[in-house]
């Protein structure tokens, strides 16, 4: 526990510039997100500039959630700047699990640098394998009976961190692996819950050498920030917690992550 305690501390002391391409339903929310553990986001998806960009960022989050045109072409360059300089980039395949055309897209993605932190819904993880999953849309209705054992054989097929989110989140690099058992069911009454910890991952990944660590501390400090945010006044209530979430992610600190984590080591 006192290591993904420690990897909070190093993102507020470093303060990781991120760049992301992030869907558009979600990408204020993702910008605040970074604010609010101590990161410095950077929207930046102009076809132009996301190479370059890419290169003077510290982790690169992606995200195909509305998959624009734009975005479309700016990530590759995203991806292949960031291999060059061997900056990290956690891949969210949102509605891959939905959308084949997104599974194929994410395989070209892939061939021009590498992917080091996969984090989606298991649905989404076991599209990308290959395996018969149960989606609605962009979320997933599996009962997450195989998660673990799937989780590990993505990751060591792309020889990356596969984080999958659920009632227990599942983190692993194929061989460790990690279950946060924290959360609240009020973050799937919210828009974005999800995205915002590919981006969190991303602030993390950005100040943390280890990315097994620094993706299991930034879904965990997530989660213990929906059970503080849900105990507020009227944080029972999806616009309350949304406010109150960002307000507990500014505030976490090392000694809430090492007296309120529920984690399990595999």
């Amino acid at each position: 526990m006192k290591e993904l305690a420690m990897s909070l501390s190093k993102v507020k002391e470093k303060t990781p510039l991120i760049q992301a391409i992030t869907n558009y339903v979600t990408i204020n929310d993702c910008a605040n997100i970074l604010l609010a553990i101590g990161a410095s986001p950077a929207m930046c998806e102009a076809t132009d500039e996301a190479y370059e960009f890419s290169q003077i960022s510290n982790a690169v989050y992606l995200n195909i959630g509305t998959f624009t045109k734009e975005q479309e072409l700016a990530m590759p360059l995203a991806v292949k700047g960031a291999d060059e300089k061997k900056i990290p980039v956690v891949l969210d395949p949102v509605g891959c699990g939905a959308i084949p055309r997104r599974i194929d897209y994410i395989n070209k993605l892939r061939k021009f640098g590498k992917i080091h932190v996969i984090k989606g819904n298991l649905g989404e993880i076991k599209s990308l394998l290959g395996v018969d999953s149960k989606v609605r849309g962009v979320d997933s209705i599996d009962d997450g009976t195989d998660g673990v054992e799937v989780c590990k054989r993505l990751a060591k097929k792309w020889s990356c961190i596969v984080a999958a989110t659920g009632k227990t989140d599942i983190i692993t690099d194929g061989e460790k692996v990690c279950l946060v058992n924290n959360g609240t069911e009020m973050l799937t009454k919210i828009t974005g819950a999800g995205c915002m910890v590919g981006a969190l991952t991303a602030g993390f990944c950005g100040a943390n050498d280890d990315l097994l660590i620094a993706t299991a501390a930034s879904h965990l400090v997530m989660s213990l920030a929906g059970e503080k945010a849900v105990k507020a006044k009227e944080g029972n209530l999806p616009g309350t917690f949304r406010m109150k979430l960002f307000d507990e992610i500014y505030q976490i600190d090392e000694a809430a992550i090492e007296q309120g984590g529920n984690i399990e080591w595999l």
